[in-house]
Formats: structure tokens, C-alpha cells, sequence
């Protein structure tokens, strides 16, 4: 394994500042997971204006670049990431009316945004209660949860609540686009197929009273405490598959007997509870998840005929 051309990123270090860049940082502690070998440069953006300097500067010196939110939702190599990974920490939330509020896209969804929100009677956003995500990454997937009990009968996505945002084009332009832009589907927005990175994000929301929002996150953690890992005692990325329209991925895992597989050696796990989530015991490493991530797709395919595709990302080497 080699770092990326030692020239650019010297070069890179100089443009963005040596007391600001780090060197061979661990990205497993920056992780859900807490799987990841060193990026080669890591740098922390605390504005917009850092991190489209960042950025642009990445880009015209060519060396590869990675944009970690909460680092949910992503499995790192064992070899790390051969270039700059730049952590998203832009963090302020301004309410621009009664019902409009506009989010950096470090922002945590629940620990800030949602508390912030459901504190002056705005709903929309309390149905993601906890799920580990940063704004500009609720964008990037298309945050979902299922409706409000008692019937969860619908999928409820953030895009529904997503009126406008600040990117960073693959142009290298900053604009303001409207919710159109970004083309949602299921996991899905225009930001999987184009380099565009996300600074901020206004969202429309809806009156409620305080009491009603938090009844519903109340019974929306007890419905993912049930179901879902702790991640403090089992770090994970959520749900590994994508959706399959009436058949769950994980009911196919289950179904082939994999529930509660554990890899040979012992420190990873298709989780007993969940089918769809891989869990590390302690020292799970990159390589192990993939091979039960493999053993789930082929196991499947042969058993059932349905093809599972991951959706977590797959970043590194």
C-alpha cells in the first residue's frame, strides 16, 4: 500500500495550513463501525468557507478526497484512504421563521437538530429520532424511518421535509438548489452519482405541539431499541442491504439461516436480532465484514434467487 503522490500532498498540506493537517489518522474511532486503517491527511472543516477551500484544493492538486459526517452508514478498509479525508464539523442551526430552519450539514440529526427543533413545537424531523446521521449524510441516503405507530404502514423520508440547500457543485461552484436537485429515491439522491458535497440544508416544518412530537420519539426508540444494536456495545452501519420491495433483506437472511451467523474469527456477527445488520464484537476488521457480507449475497442468491445489494458505502482500501 501507498500513501498518494507524496508532492500533492505536501502540496496540500501547505494550501490548507500544517497546523491544521494531520497525518496517518486512525478513521475507525470516526466511525459507527470503528472499523478503518489511517488516512494518509485528515483535516477538520469548521465553515463553509474551510471546507470548500478544502475541497477545490483537493481537487485541482488531484489527490483523491473523502467527506466523513458521523461516519454511519460506511465500512472503511483495513488500508485506510490514500488521500484527504476531510471531517465535516460545519454545526450551525439558524431558524429563519416558524417553520423553516436551516442546518450545517455537520449537524447531528438527533443529538442537535432534533432537540432543537421538536423544543419549538416543529415536526418533521423527530421520526428520525436516533438514527446516527449528519445532516449533509441525511441528504446523501435519503434518511427513512418508518411512519408513526400505531400502523408504521409507510416509509417517511427526509426529503419530504427538505425544502432547499447550499452545495458544492462538481464544478467547483457554490449554489443554492432546490429539493428537485437532488433526484431522492429509497437510499438514493443525485449525490451518489455526482461529486457534488452538500454545506447546508433548509427544511421546512410543521407545527405540532411539543408533547405529541415526543410521544412519537419516545415510541420510536423503544421500536429501534427492540430491533437495533446498541452501538456502544455492538458498533455497526445500520442496515447493510437495500430495501427489496416486499421481501426485506433481512427476512432473506433469516430465511437462509444466517441470522446470528458469526465470522471464524469471532469478531463480527450477522446480528441476532436483525438480520440486515452486521455488528462488531471487538476488533472486527474491514475484511471480516465483507466476507459476511459475501457469504449473505451468495447464501441468498443460491436459496432464493434474490440478488441483495449493499447499501453502506464501501471507502478505502
Amino acid at each position: 500500500m501507498s500513501r498518494a503522490n507524496e508532492e500533492a500532498l505536501h502540496a496540500l498540506t501547505e494550501r490548507l495550513g500544517a497546523a491544521r493537517v494531520q497525518r496517518a489518522v486512525p478513521l475507525a474511532p470516526l466511525t459507527t463501525f470503528r472499523i478503518g486503517g489511517p488516512a494518509d491527511l485528515f483535516y477538520r472543516a469548521r465553515s463553509a468557507d474551510e471546507l470548500v477551500r478544502a475541497l477545490r484544493a483537493a481537487r485541482e492538486l488531484e489527490v483523491p478526497s473523502f467527506l466523513l459526517g458521523l461516519g454511519a452508514n460506511v465500512l472503511v478498509g483495513d488500508g485506510g484512504f490514500r488521500g484527504l479525508v476531510i471531517r465535516s464539523e460545519l454545526e450551525e442551526i439558524e431558524f429563519l421563521d416558524e417553520t423553516r430552519v436551516r442546518a450545517g450539514a455537520g449537524v447531528r440529526i438527533y443529538h442537535e437538530l432534533i432537540q432543537a427543533t421538536v423544543a419549538r413545537g416543529l415536526g418533521g424531523l423527530h421520526h428520525f429520532v436516533g438514527i446516527p446521521s449528519s445532516v449533509g449524510g441525511a441528504i446523501w441516503q435519503n434518511l427513512h424511518f418508518l411512519s408513526p405507530p400505531p400502523e408504521r404502514e409507510r416509509t417517511v423520508f427526509i426529503d419530504e421535509v427538505v425544502e432547499s440547500a447550499t452545495i458544492l457543485n462538481a464544478e467547483g461552484e457554490v449554489r443554492r438548489v432546490e429539493r428537485e436537485y437532488f433526484e431522492f429515491g429509497y437510499d438514493f439522491s443525485t449525490l451518489h452519482l455526482r461529486p457534488d458535497v452538500v454545506l447546508d440544508v433548509t427544511f421546512r416544518l410543521q407545527p405540532q405541539p411539543e408533547a405529541e412530537l415526543r410521544a412519537v420519539m419516545r415510541e420510536n426508540l423503544q421500536w429501534r431499541d427492540d430491533r437495533h444494536p446498541d452501538l456502544w456495545l455492538y458498533p455497526s452501519a445500520g442496515s447493510i442491504f437495500k430495501k427489496i420491495e416486499g421481501v426485506g433483506a433481512g427476512r432473506l437472511i433469516d430465511q437462509v439461516g444466517l441470522k446470528g451467523h458469526l465470522h471464524p474469527s469471532g469478531r463480527a456477527q450477522i446480528f441476532p436480532r436483525h438480520a440486515n445488520i452486521i455488528v462488531n464484537l471487538g476488533g472486527a476488521r474491514a475484511r471480516d465484514v465483507r466476507e459476511l457480507i459475501d457469504l449473505a449475497q451468495r447464501t441468498v442468491a443460491r436459496e432464493t434467487g434474490y440478488e441483495i445489494t449493499p447499501e453502506i458505502g464501501f471507502v478505502g482500501e
